[in-house]
This record gives structure tokens, C-alpha cells and sequence, in this order.
């Protein structure tokens, strides 16, 4: 067992714990029997405090604390994309599990890719056809939309030299414009309803340039600003916009990563380099269903957070240290992770 394993070991109840809170709402502790409050709580859903994605790590977590009350939650109609494995496929199945009515889509869908627990329908969502149709497939099988997740998305590695602009085209076309497709096919239904959560899929990678991953991080960072934007203009229709940022969960988007055919020789120890602490660090990513969780308790809110960071140590701390180091300092530090 490495140091890390020891310290993991160690902190992770509280680490855990302050990384739930700082993701969604914590449950609340029970109020006495026969208190006022105690009523209150009966039969609804209670949200408790909820602390900034900036707090430092190492402060001890405090108690729920009550605020009031929410509507017990509803069943809702869930569309979610690149729903065949991964987050996509781990979100399907919790939110089915919950008693939602779940549509997941796949470029080919396969009845063994979900399990038989929710519904695979096909969508290509850089194709704008196949994005309306699956679209209006799910408003006329159950009448409504009310939470689409924009999940489906490629990755890509390489020296930024390297990789052609076509290739680079190709993914934002995925990872960007493949959001924008699903969000204007689904925002007339949900403007219509006057309610409704869209939810893209972003990255903590969207909050910095990762070397070698250049592209990947540059699509991320576009559709959290792209989402930013949407944000306030669907706001006065009910409808809610926001981002979800994973870090590193166990899925396969590594195998399925873009990658130049050649790699120049001036640029390829950096590259191999880097690619092999990155193939390290997954030792330590996390099981896609506590991201699935959180999703769950996402689309309960009445009044969800513009973005909800979904990570652990060393990732989350490095999103505050962006925001508070000088852009040089903190681009030395990240090179030398990478060295």
C-alpha cells in the first residue's frame, strides 16, 4: 500500500463526507420527536446547507442544518444521452431504479446495454435529424420531457501540433454542438410545460488547459459557457440549465479516445510521459454511481446550483487553486504534475 492508499484510507469517511455536501444538499438530521419541526418534516423532502465548491478541503463537516421544505419528489420523463455505458448507462439505471421514466440513447442500441431497466432509443446527436426524432420519440411514448442530460461525448489525446483540425472538428462537433442539437430539440416541449432541467455533462478538465489534452478541455469549457448563457435566457420560461463537472470516474472514454495517427518525435516524450501518469491516476477514479446519485438528487431540486463539481482531493483542490494562483504560477505547477 502506497502513501496514497494510507492516507485515503484514513481521511476518506471525512473526505467523503465534505465532498457530498459540497456536491448536493446533506441529509438533514432528524428532528426531535413531537417538535414542531419534527410535523414539518413528514412526508417531505428536507434540504439542508450547502457550502461553496471553493471551501477549503480540510475543514471538518458540520451538522445538516434545517431550512425548509421541499416537494416530495415527483416522477419525472429522464432523457439521457450516450446512456450504453459509462456515467450515461450508471445514471440510467439509478434514476430507473428511483421509479423515473428513463429513455437512454445510443448511436446503436443494444436491449443487453441497458440492462432492461430503462429504454434505449437511437440518436446520433451530431446528426440533427436523428436528435428530433429521438427526441419527439420520448414526448410521444409518455406525453412529456423533463430532465435531459446531455452525457454522450468523445475524448481525444495528442499534442495539440499534432492533431489536425479535422479531427478537432470532429470532436467539437460531439461534445458541443451535439449538446446545442439536444437542447433545441427539447427546449420548445419543456418551454411549453414551463418547467424542465437541462443538464450538460461537462468536465473538471472544462476549468483548465490539460496538456495532451488540449481539444477535450477547450469542448468542455465551451459547453460550460455555451450553458451559461442558456441559462439565463431559459430562465424566464421555468426551465433550469446547468453544468455537472465529473472528475475521474471509472468508465471506458479512455479506450474510446480520439488520437492523431502520428505523434511528431519533438513532442513525444512530453506525450508518452503525461499519458502514463494519466493512465496511473485511474487507479484512484471512482465508481460511476456515486456520480449517479448525485444526479438523482439534481433533479429533485426545485432550485439546483448553475454548476455541481463532482470530485475528489487533489482535483477539486486544483480548481481553487486556479482561481486564486497567478495564471503563470499555476500553469508551472501543472507542468511540473505532468514532467
Amino acid at each position: 500500500m502506497d502513501v496514497r492508499d494510507g492516507l485515503s484510507t484514513t481521511l476518506r469517511p471525512w473526505i467523503d463526507k465534505w465532498h457530498y455536501l459540497c456536491a448536493g444538499a446533506s441529509p438533514v438530521r432528524p428532528a426531535p420527536a413531537g417538535s414542531p419541526r419534527a410535523g414539518r418534516q413528514q412526508g417531505q423532502a428536507v434540504v439542508a446547507v450547502r457550502y461553496g465548491s471553493l471551501a477549503p478541503l480540510f475543514l471538518p463537516l458540520p451538522k445538516g442544518a434545517y431550512l425548509g421544505t421541499v416537494a416530495a419528489p415527483a416522477t419525472k420523463v429522464v432523457l439521457i444521452t450516450g446512456a450504453s455505458s459509462g456515467l450515461g448507462k450508471a445514471i440510467g439505471l439509478r434514476l430507473a431504479k428511483a421509479g423515473h421514466t428513463v429513455y437512454g440513447t445510443s448511436r446503436r442500441p443494444q436491449l443487453n446495454e441497458s440492462n432492461g431497466a430503462f429504454t434505449l432509443l437511437a440518436m446520433d446527436v451530431t446528426d440533427e435529424h436523428s436528435v428530433e426524432a429521438a427526441v419527439a420519440e420520448v414526448i410521444k411514448r409518455s406525453g412529456r420531457l423533463d430532465v435531459v442530460i446531455n452525457n454522450a461525448g468523445l475524448g481525444i489525446q495528442g499534442p495539440a501540433e499534432d492533431i489536425a483540425p479535422a479531427m478537432a472538428a470532429q470532436l467539437l462537433d460531439t461534445n458541443v454542438l451535439g449538446p446545442h442539437r439536444v437542447c433545441r430539440a427539447a427546449l420548445p416541449r419543456m418551454r411549453e410545460q414551463g418547467s424542465g432541467h437541462l443538464i450538460n455533462i461537462t468536465s473538471v478538465a472544462g476549468n483548465f488547459g490539460l496538456p495532451y489534452r488540449s481539444f477535450y478541455s477547450a469542448s468542455k469549457a465551451a459547453l460550460e459557457r455555451y450553458t451559461e448563457a442558456l441559462s439565463t435566457e431559459a430562465a424566464r420560461f421555468g426551465v433550469k440549465v446547468l453544468t455537472m463537472q465529473p472528475g475521474e470516474f471509472n468508465t471506458n472514454i479512455a479506450a474510446a479516445r480520439l488520437r492523431p495517427e502520428v505523434i511528431s518525435e519533438v513532442n513525444r516524450p512530453g506525450y508518452e510521459k503525461a499519458m502514463a501518469i494519466l493512465g496511473s491516476s485511474l487507479h484512484y477514479s471512482r465508481d460511476p454511481d456515486e456520480f449517479a446519485q448525485v444526479v438523482e438528487r439534481v433533479i429533485a431540486s426545485e432550485a439546483p446550483r448553475a454548476t455541481y463539481i463532482v470530485a475528489q482531493g487533489m482535483q477539486r483542490f486544483s480548481i481553487f487553486l486556479k482561481k486564486i494562483l497567478p495564471g503563470r504560477l499555476f500553469e508551472r505547477l501543472l507542468r511540473k504534475h505532468y514532467e
